[in-house]
């Protein structure tokens, strides 16, 4: 019943023809939640093309500004917060999370304190009796909290924004489409692939109500040290990254949702998770544009409207203080040509709540530079602090208009263009991303044609509905499960294994010291990467995938040739 419920969502979305996409970003450094295009082309060193804005009628309204909207936007959102009363301009920069399915509840506190809008999380989520999301619930939520963000005589839906990524970071789960992690596009290696996939993706969300996607990562991974970002790194090359998530922003956006690139300064080259403790950055500005940086700059120069700051010290920038609260980050962030709506990572985290208490941090967000306040701890607290610095002097008006205009402006825009963008045909999704596990999918070590197993094989490691989904997939790739030799799954954190095939189905990591002499990395778990797992054992596929980042002594760039 949820799968046609869904079906019958995206079938009811708009079918028009989308303009050519306007420019488009890729949110949160989420908690991991427990919950390939037909023209394989094998390229992200090449720059995506710059996106390119809806046609409009010529004019000084239609004037691009550089990140997506328009002049008439930005003179919409100014004549809008300029009627605004310090309450509501106070509640337009602050986009808050809530607990459990009180709905109404938070509608009602959206109301009260013109909030931007909503973040949804898994507790958030209706589920049915068979644990699946209730997608006619899901589309009630987000209806009810979009109706609250229009109130106060706002013509424009605001925010109604979730983590998903793909891969561990996925709030909504099935009958949604389960993507694999992102790293499975740097293996792939293809900005067209990774383009259709953020389509396809944001179009589930869309047809559910969601204007807002807190994806992709963007952060270059140093490997095993990083300890927060891994799979959801597209690839520890700068360029690779740049471009693979510079493309699945381009789909996003093309489907009417919103993307953030994160996490600036870069959180996949520091060792410390900023969920737990403040991570510090100790590279040199010079190392970080060379490395870090390069992504973002791509985003930047393909007009992305959103950039998410993370919860990282940069000493070289300024020492102590989260960049999500650094002035210098700010700045530097601006000296590279953002001119979009800088949001910070969830407020709530511990590199942030353990140093800023009851609210503080907010304003201070605020006066460093940051525009969209994301999960402050207490949103009553961070809005009254926001409203008394203000009448304290402490913090400049201006400051709080400007970042209110910024965010006014990019829902401005959105809401105009969303009637134009269409959304994906029922089930694509899924054969879409069965295509990018396939594409993905990398031999590290042991044969690179025909049978990896005799069409019979021993199975450990990997939770139940792992195993459930591998012995679907041996089933039709021919092969029996009970006997000869064995593969070994190692699943999200995972130790390294033994056996005679060893699968990574998240970071590909704990191979490099898993003692099989055969090493395969899939980069998902989904019903479509063993899908394709099974067709490599079986001999009945290639295993077309490359290391985006190296695993121990196998280099970035190896796999079967």
């Amino acid at each position: 019943m949820a799968a046609a419920a869904l079906a019958v969502l995206l079938a009811s979305a708009s079918c028009t023809p989308p303009p050519p996409a306007a420019p488009e970003t890729s949110s949160s450094a989420a908690t991991p939640s427990p919950t390939p295009s037909t023209r394989q082309q094998r390229s992200t060193t090449a720059p995506p093309p710059p996106a390119t804005p809806p046609k409009t009628a010529a004019g000084k309204g239609a004037a691009p500004l550089g990140w997506g909207p328009q002049q008439r936007d930005q003179d919409a959102a100014a004549a809008a917060v300029k009627r605004m009363t310090l309450s509501e301009k106070a509640g337009q920069v602050l986009l808050p999370f809530y607990t459990g399915l009180r709905h109404e509840t938070q509608a009602a506190t959206v109301e009260r304190l013109h909030l931007a809008g909503s973040i949804i999380m898994g507790d958030n989520v209706p589920r049915n009796s068979a644990g699946l999301v209730d997608v006619r619930g899901m589309a009630a939520a987000t209806r009810r909290l979009g109706e609250a963000s229009r109130s106060g005589g706002r013509t424009w839906t605001g925010l109604i924004a979730v983590d998903q990524e793909g891969g561990m970071v996925s709030r909504l789960g099935a009958p949604l489409t389960r993507w694999p992690a992102p790293m499975s596009y740097g293996a792939a290696r293809s900005v067209p692939l990774a383009t259709e996939a953020g389509k396809a993706l944001a179009g589930e969300l869309a047809a559910l109500g969601f204007t807002v996607d807190f994806a992709p990562t963007a952060d270059t991974t140093v490997g095993p040290a990083d300890p927060t970002i891994g799979a959801r790194s597209m690839s520890s090359d700068p360029a690779a990254a740049g471009n693979l998530s510079v493309g699945f922003s381009r789909g996003m956006l093309a489907a009417g949702v919103l993307s953030s690139v994160k996490h600036f300064p870069g959180h996949g080259s520091v060792t410390v998770d900023s969920h737990k403790d403040l991570p510090v950055q100790k590279a040199t500005a010079a190392q970080l544009k060379a490395r870090d940086w390069k992504p973002f700059q791509a985003a930047i120069a393909a007009g992305s409207p959103m950039i998410m700051t993370g919860h990282i010290a940069v000493p070289a920038l300024e020492p102590g203080v989260p960049a999500s609260l650094s002035k210098a980050s700010y700045a530097a962030l601006r000296g590279m040509g953002f001119k979009g709506v800088a949001v910070t990572d969830a407020l709530n985290m511990k590199a942030v709540s353990a140093r800023y208490p009851r609210g503080s941090e907010a304003p201070a967000a605020l006066a460093a530079g940051a525009d969209l306040l994301l999960m402050p701890a207490d949103v009553n607290a961070a809005h009254a602090a926001i409203v008394n610095a203000v009448a304290a002097g402490k913090l400049p008006l201006p400051r709080l208009e400007e970042a209110a205009r910024r965010v006014v402006t990019m829902m401005i825009w959105r809401a105009r263009t969303d009637a134009r963008q269409h959304r994906p045909a029922p089930g694509s999704a899924e054969t879409l991303s069965a295509k990018v596990s396939a594409a993905a999918v990398t031999v590290l070590s042991g044969p690179c044609r025909g049978p990896l197993v005799p069409g019979r094989l021993r199975l450990s490691g990997g939770t139940a509905l792992d195993r459930a989904y591998f012995a679907a997939a041996a089933r039709d790739a021919g092969i029996t499960l009970g006997a000869g030799p064995l593969v070994s799954l190692i699943g999200y954190g995972g130790a390294p294994a033994g056996g005679d095939i060893a699968v990574a189905l998240d970071a590909p990591w704990p191979l490099a010291r898993s003692s099989a002499p055969t090493k395969v990395a899939l980069f998902g778990r989904t019903p479509g990467a063993f899908k394709a797992l099974l067709a490599v054992l079986a001999g009945k596929a290639a295993a077309p995938g490359k290391l985006p980042a190296a695993v121990g002594p196998y280099r970035q760039g190896s796999g079967c040739r």
